[in-house]
């Protein structure tokens, strides 16, 4: 008995050894030398577009935006038994397919530093919950909609106070990752589009080919609700705005590798300078059960998903990502829609009731998701035929809301992602008092318009002026300094004309000390660059 016992043993294992694997390969830290050269000439690495959007946002260019080694890559690809699918120079990792076994030899390799298995027994334990078709909310499809339905999913979000001020996405790059986008070359939706040059490109992830096709029409529908355009039927919510169409979902498979591909493409598009990216999928169950992400992995820092959603958004991006239609199984938002780098969408209907479907949060380090709501039931989108339809999901909610973002930036392109995200989420109708369906709930882009352009006033007046502060002032006044003054000369005057205090001051010595002085009113008046600025200040 002991003997069959340790047999049946061997052989379990010797499978576990041969079944085909998936895995992350992390590799050693990039050339210093290699890393240099590309950051002393960006554009060897991105697009002068990506160059001039990070610029304008501070967002610093750095060793995540050099290509990984390829040399290494292709070692790793001619290894035995080994299918590279995916890399990733944030990550500075290749997705790998093998068994088990010709996946663990790659440590072989002396610029292999880590591996992550996708079946996280092989890292740690994990649960199980069943695959499922995640596009089955989606593909329940209504008879056409008149042009008032796409009317209620604009105005719900005021995106029409938007579009009534001329701010519909123009001059903004928007890239979409879903499974196909059958029609769109064309589709009458994307005539104006196509006529104008804005739609720049695509790239199908799982092929590795220039290809709109795919494995599936989902994309087609989703990018309908930001890009469509059919007069007097149907508006998008960023119809002026600029695209790029990437496939990362593979419909003859489900596995972690569909989330390298799409990290990957977040990478791509990052180098091309696109703001804002739309993502209709989310990730959880697997064809292989050993690979599902258990509410634990779903911290928002843990999956491949995650982490690339992190790193875009650090890197100044703004990734609207659907909930997720699983409210009824696993119940909570997957990934990416975990990530605090994902501006999560729920679904509301046309009331702004929360819809049954629609996953729900937090996620499992207690962040706040959906972020927001926006319309996911009866949502209205263009098909790949031109007609105009109605569909189910948060698969409708994101790309509504990623159009929205879209419009919302083209009215203020020099405020940073963290900025307009924020004001996204303050102008929702539950921000005060966020709940686990509705996140911060249905937010109002009229208002985050209207703070935002405040905001970036307020950022151009630092920018270009000096600034005094705290006022009223008690003992200690702080001057900030715009970006042209290097020195300056200050003086405070009472309310008698009388010089009362002068001195010199420089970005490392702005502090004047007014604590001797009477309460009262004063005028100060600082001079650089050969102009003088008064400013009324209160000591108390």
């Amino acid at each position: 008995m002991k003997k069959l016992f340790l047999l049946t043993t061997i052989f379990i294992s010797t499978l576990s050894y041969a079944q085909v694997e998936d895995a992350l390969i992390f590799l050693e830290a990039k050339d210093p030398a290699v890393v240099a050269a590309a950051l002393a000439n960006p554009i060897s690495i991105m697009t002068q577009a990506a160059i001039d959007r990070k610029m304008a946002h501070s967002i610093a260019i750095d060793d995540r935006d050099v290509p990984l080694n390829e040399t290494q890559k292709a070692a790793i690809s001619a290894s035995t038994g080994i299918t590279v699918k995916a890399k990733s120079k944030w990550l500075n990792a290749v997705y790998v397919r093998g068994t088990k076994n010709n996946i663990d030899n790659l440590l072989n390799l002396s610029f292999v530093s880590e591996i992550e298995f996708a079946d996280k027994s092989f890292n740690r334990p994990t649960g199980r919950q069943f695959t499922k078709d995640k596009f089955e909310i989606e593909n329940q499809s209504r008879p056409n909609y008149n042009y008032g339905s796409a009317t209620n999913q604009t105005e719900m979000i005021n995106v029409n106070y938007l579009h009534d001020n001329g701010y519909n996405g123009e001059d903004i790059l928007v890239a979409f990752m879903d499974d196909g986008y059958p029609g769109a070359l064309t589709n009458p939706a994307y005539t104006e589009l196509r006529n104008e040059d804005r739609l720049l490109g695509y790239y199908d992830f799982i092929e590795r080919v220039e290809d709109l096709n795919g494995s599936g029409s989902h994309g087609s529908l989703t990018f309908s609700d930001a890009a469509g355009l059919l007069d007097g039927q149907f508006v998008g919510t960023a119809p002026k705005a600029a695209y790029y169409l990437f496939i990362t979902e593979d419909g003859n498979e489900e596995s972690p590798a569909e989330e390298a591909y799409w990290v990957e493409a977040l990478e791509r598009a990052d180098s091309l300078g696109v703001y804002v990216t739309n993502t209709s999928l989310t990730y959880q169950a697997f064809d292989k059960n050993r690979y599902d992400h258990n509410y634990q992995d779903l911290d928002g820092q843990t999956t491949i998903g995650a982490r690339g959603a992190n790193a875009g958004f650090d890197k100044g991006m703004i990734n609207v990502v659907a909930a997720g239609n699983d409210a009824q199984g696993f119940g909570f938002v997957t990934t990416p829609a975990d990530a605090p780098g994902s501006l999560t969408v729920g679904a509301v209907d046309f009331q702004e009731n929360y819809v049954y479907f629609s996953s729900f949060g937090p996620n499992s380090a207690g962040v706040i998701k959906p972020d927001v709501m926006a319309k996911g039931l009866d949502a209205a989108v263009v098909d790949q035929y031109g007609s105009v339809i109605t569909a189910n999901g948060t698969s409708f909610s994101s790309p509504i809301t990623a159009g929205a973002v879209a419009a919302l930036w083209s009215a203020v392109p020099n405020l940073k992602n963290d900025v307009v995200m924020q004001a996204i989420r303050e102008s929702a109708d539950r921000y005060n008092n966020p709940t686990s369906l509705y996140g911060y709930g249905v937010p109002d882009f009229g208002d985050a318009l209207n703070n935002l352009l405040t905001i970036g006033v307020e950022e151009q007046m630092l920018e270009n002026n000096f600034a005094l502060y705290p006022n009223p002032v008690t003992t200690q006044i702080n001057i900030s300094f715009p970006k042209s003054a290097e020195k300056a000369n200050f003086a405070l005057f009472n309310i008698l004309g009388e010089r009362v205090l002068q001195n010199s001051i420089s970005p490392l010595k702005n502090n004047i000390d007014v604590s001797e002085l009477a309460s009262g009113m004063y005028i100060a008046s600082i001079t650089s660059n050969n102009k003088t600025t008064s400013y009324k200040i209160i000591k108390q």
